[in-house]
């Protein structure tokens, strides 16, 4: 049972084609996490917790610091 090259090139063009549609789809959500990702930077979300001032958490019971 020999495979013929009309045969071979079918399924190297279809494998060939499910792979760059998986990397389409990859590059499509790559740029669809990267507008998310500058969306969320551009709010107050996180610059709320770094304005925080820092808080010693040494005096505590467990050091004996009464």
């Amino acid at each position: 049972m020999a495979v013929s090259t009309e045969q071979l090139t079918i399924i190297l063009i279809v494998t060939a084609s499910v792979f760059i549609i998986f990397i389409g789809i990859a590059i499509i959500k790559m740029y669809k996490l990267k507008a998310e990702n500058k969306r969320l930077m551009e709010t107050n979300a996180f610059e709320n917790d770094m304005d925080k001032s820092y808080k010693d958490f040494t005096s505590g019971h467990l050091y004996g610091d009464n």
